[in-house]
């Protein structure tokens, strides 16, 4: 099949062009648009609202930038915090886990 030439028009930055032009110079075709078929996918399923990260993710989105103070605050009103999870569809070991790293930040050993 003959090559095809391509040209579109996208606004960006200064710094965006010379990224973009790095990849585009660089990187196969073939490379390119499974690049922006993965990037299309994924933003179609953010902007849906069916995205579902990895337990991990879940995990450290929750606890991340807790202080020891607020981890420890969680752990003693636990019930209450189980339900709000569970209201946010996370599945029970994934509870477990992030009781488990709030455990960590607080500081209790168990």
């Amino acid at each position: 099949m003959p090559a095809k030439d391509f040209t579109f028009k996208v606004k960006v930055t200064d710094e965006q062009a010379k990224e973009l032009a790095t990849y585009i110079n660089t990187l196969p075709a073939q490379d390119l648009l499974f690049g922006l078929r993965f990037a299309f996918n994924r933003y179609s399923a953010a902007a849906g609202g069916y995205l579902m990260p990895g337990r991990k993710s879940m995990v450290k989105r929750e606890t991340h930038l807790l202080s020891a103070d607020q981890a420890k605050w969680r752990l003693h009103n636990w019930k209450a915090m189980i339900r709000t999870y569970r209201e946010k569809g996370y599945s029970y070991p994934t509870i477990s886990r992030i009781k488990k790293q709030l455990q960590k930040i607080a500081g209790i050993k168990k």
